[in-house]
């Protein structure tokens, strides 16, 4: 079963990666104080689809292409499994699994992320958002 997900087109050094990807849809959003990006005017969104066999090598390839100078996330998922990819390093989370993702919240703060922008988990209840 193939993924999808968005990569925002801001948050990468390189943008190779989006050769790699289907882009199904593309949306522009003005980035606001909550976003915590004031080195950026906008957020370019591509919700993207990863063919299966094809989502470790699209994670690796994110995960070295995505901005050095500060820390962001993308993520891709199917019914099964939840690729969440930062900077040089990538989960695949089965998505049954709420400790797993508790994993990556963790790393993603560890980072500076903000905990409200990884809110990903399927665990999470809406009331804790």
């Amino acid at each position: 079963m193939n993924y999808t997900g968005v990569i925002i087109e801001e948050s990468l050094e390189s943008k190779d990666i989006l050769k790699d990807v289907k882009i199904s849809d593309t949306k522009v959003e003005e980035v606001v104080e909550e976003h915590k990006t004031p080195w950026i005017k906008q957020w370019t969104l591509h919700t993207v689809e990863i063919e299966e066999n094809q989502a470790d090598n699209v994670a690796e390839k994110i995960s070295k292409a995505l901005d050095s100078k500060h820390s962001w996330y993308a993520d891709f998922k199917n019914d099964s499994f939840h690729y969440i990819i930062f900077r040089d390093k990538f989960f695949k989370v089965d998505r049954s699994k709420k400790e797993q993702y508790d994993d990556v919240v963790k790393f993603g703060i560890s980072l500076g992320i903000p905990d409200y922008q990884l809110d990903f988990s399927p665990h999470i209840k809406e009331w804790e958002r």
